[in-house]
C-alpha cells in the first residue's frame, strides 16, 4: 500500500510539474491604453462624428448640423488587448483579442465597446477579424486624431486567408466578408440614393498583397475583386435591382530617410471599394442612360496619403503631411453628393517616459460637393494625453 501512495504521488507531482512546464511555455502579452482627447472644431460637424477628422461627415450644405465652432472632450480612443503564443507540434498558435472604445455602426457618437481584432493563425494560415491585406497598416502615420488619412485603405474584415511568404517580404491571399464597411454599415447604406434595397452577395470578396522588403523600407502592391448585388424592395414600377463588379488597386511604402525619417506613402484607385478606404462615401451610384433609364453603377474613385514621421530627439517627435480623396460621381447623384475630400495636419508629440505621451496637433479638412459648388473648411486643434501598459504571462518567466 505504502508503494501504492508513493507511485501516486509521484505521478501527481509528474504531472503538476508538466502542466507548470506547459504554462510556463504559453505566452500571453496584455496591452493597451488609456487616451483623453480634447479639441476644437472650426465648423459643422456631423454630431456622431464629433472627436474625428472625416471629410465625408462635414456639412453638406450651410449650417447642416448648426452653427460653427464647438469643443470636444473624449475617451474613445481607449484600447485593451491580449495576444497569445501557444507551441504546439504544428508551430506556434497567435491570437490577438482586442477592443476600444469608440463606437460606430449603430453606436456612432457613443463611448462603447467596440472589437477591433479577434484573430488566431497558424504556421500559413489564419481566420478572424483583422486587417484586410489590401490595406498597409504601416502606411499611417504617427498622428493622434483618430480617423487618419482619408485618402488611404483602412478596413478590419473578417476573413480566410493564407500566408505563403512570411517575413519582412510577404505574400497574403485572403477571401473576405462582402459589403461590410469601415464605419460598420452594410451594403444597403453604400448605395447612393435612398430607396429600401437588400443586397446579396454571390462571392466573397478576393484580395491579395505582396510586399518586398528592403533596408531602405518595402514596397507593396495589393489588389481587391469584389461582385454587388441589390435588389429594389420598393413598392413602385422602377426597378434598380442590379449588380456590379468591382475591383482596387493599391501601391504602398515605407522609405527610411535617414535614422530619424520615414516617409509613409500609398496610392489607392479602383472602382466601388469606397468601403474599404478610410473615409469614402458610397461604393455605388445612379446613372441615367441616354434612353432615360437608371442603372447603378461602381464609383470610380482615387486615394493618396504621403506623411513624413521626424523624430527630433528620442522623447520628441512629429508627423505631417496630406491625403485626398475624390470621387468619380456618377450622372444620376445628387448635386450635393460627395466628390472631394482632402486631409492634412501637423503635430508635436512628445513622451517623457516611454509609457506617457502627450502631444498638440493641428489639422484642415475639406469637402467639395458633386455639382452645386458648395464646399467647406474644418479646421482643428487638438490635445492628447496617453497612458500604456503592457505586461506578459507565461512564456518560461
Amino acid at each position: 500500500m505504502k508503494q501504492w501512495w508513493r507511485i501516486m504521488g509521484l505521478l501527481a507531482v509528474a504531472v503538476l510539474a508538466g502542466v507548470a512546464t506547459a504554462r510556463a511555455e504559453i505566452r500571453s502579452d496584455i496591452y493597451g491604453f488609456v487616451m483623453t482627447d480634447v479639441g476644437y472644431n472650426s465648423d459643422g460637424m456631423d454630431p456622431a462624428w464629433f472627436d474625428v477628422q472625416r471629410p465625408t461627415k462635414l456639412e453638406a450644405f450651410e449650417d447642416q448640423f448648426g452653427h460653427d465652432g464647438s469643443v470636444f472632450f473624449s475617451v474613445r480612443q481607449t484600447r485593451f488587448g491580449i495576444k497569445s503564443y501557444i507551441p504546439t507540434d504544428m508551430g506556434e498558435i497567435k491570437t490577438t483579442f482586442e477592443w476600444e472604445l469608440f463606437g460606430t455602426g449603430v453606436d456612432a457618437g457613443q463611448t462603447t465597446l467596440r472589437l477591433r481584432h479577434a484573430y488566431g493563425e497558424l504556421n500559413k494560415f489564419g481566420a478572424g477579424q483583422t486587417w484586410s491585406p489590401f490595406m498597409d497598416i504601416d502606411v499611417f502615420p504617427n498622428t493622434i486624431e483618430y480617423w487618419g488619412p482619408n485618402g488611404m485603405a483602412f478596413f478590419r474584415n473578417v476573413q480566410l486567408r493564407v500566408m505563403p511568404i512570411q517575413g519582412d517580404t510577404r505574400l497574403t491571399i485572403a477571401l473576405e466578408r462582402p459589403g461590410a464597411s469601415s464605419d460598420q454599415g452594410d451594403l444597403a447604406d453604400r448605395i447612393d440614393e435612398t430607396g429600401p434595397f437588400a443586397p446579396r452577395f454571390p462571392l466573397p470578396d478576393l484580395s491579395a498583397e505582396y510586399r518586398m522588403g528592403r533596408p531602405w523600407g518595402y514596397l507593396e502592391l495589393a489588389g481587391i475583386l469584389r461582385q454587388m448585388e441589390w435588389d429594389d424592395l420598393g413598392t413602385d414600377t422602377l426597378d434598380l435591382s442590379g449588380s456590379a463588379g468591382a475591383w482596387g488597386l493599391s501601391l504602398s511604402s515605407n522609405l527610411k530617410l535617414g535614422e530619424k525619417n520615414v516617409a509613409r506613402l500609398q496610392l489607392v484607385h479602383g472602382e466601388g471599394i469606397e468601403n474599404y478606404m478610410n473615409d469614402a462615401p458610397a461604393d455605388v451610384g445612379i446613372e441615367v442612360d441616354s434612353d432615360g433609364s437608371l442603372d447603378g453603377v461602381a464609383l470610380p474613385m482615387t486615394g493618396v496619403s504621403a506623411f513624413l514621421d521626424h523624430n527630433w530627439t528620442s522623447q520628441l517627435s512629429s508627423s505631417f503631411g496630406y491625403s485626398q480623396l475624390r470621387i468619380e460621381n456618377s450622372n444620376g447623384q445628387s448635386d450635393d453628393a460627395f466628390k472631394l475630400g482632402q486631409y492634412a495636419l501637423a503635430n508635436l508629440l512628445y513622451s517623457p517616459v516611454s509609457q506617457v505621451m502627450m502631444g498638440v496637433e493641428g489639422g484642415w479638412i475639406r469637402r467639395e460637393n458633386n455639382r452645386d459648388g458648395f464646399d467647406t473648411d474644418n479646421y482643428h486643434v487638438q490635445l492628447s494625453f496617453k497612458y500604456s501598459f503592457a505586461t506578459s504571462i507565461g512564456g518560461g518567466q
